[in-house]
């Protein structure tokens, strides 16, 4: 390792190879302080279908490990999701029963069906979003 003349601090870097990018966290510690709803948030968008614990967590500057006890303490309700980010729609996997499903004719304004548990929710194209999105919540509520 060398050392910065400039700075008068040691680069982990290569000799011959830049930094591409160099982060100075501040105060006695150096590391970073998260609020208890920048935690949640993070623990939740792990959550998500397809999403990678490792991805989320490079993303956001932290390890996985660290993710991993997030969201731990989301499930045992120490941590509350922030409400900006309940309010957020949430995509389900679409399942299609039977063997040979032949999709109908498409026509503008197709209807849409949602079942949630015993529930099944109706709504056409053109329905409000955020109705609709407050309809399913309260589907899984009741369902829960």
């Amino acid at each position: 390792m060398e050392r910065d003349g400039k700075v008068g601090v040691h680069l982990g870097a290569l000799s011959g190879a830049g930094v591409s990018r160099l982060e100075v966290m501040e105060g006695p510690s150096g590391r970073r302080r998260r609020t208890q709803s920048e935690r949640a948030r993070i623990a939740a968008e792990s959550l998500v279908p397809g999403a990678s614990v490792a991805d989320v967590a490079r993303r956001h500057g932290t390890t996985r490990w660290q993710v991993y006890d997030w969201r731990k303490k989301l499930r045992m309700g120490k941590l509350a999701v922030p409400e900006s980010v309940a309010a957020l729609p949430m995509f389900a996997e679409l399942v299609v029963e039977g063997a040979a499903v032949e999709a109908p004719a498409t026509r503008a304004g197709a209807d849409v069906e949602i079942v949630v548990g015993d529930v099944v929710i109706r709504a056409g194209a053109d329905a409000d979003e955020g109705l609709l999105t407050r309809t399913i919540r309260a589907a899984r509520a009741a369902a829960s």
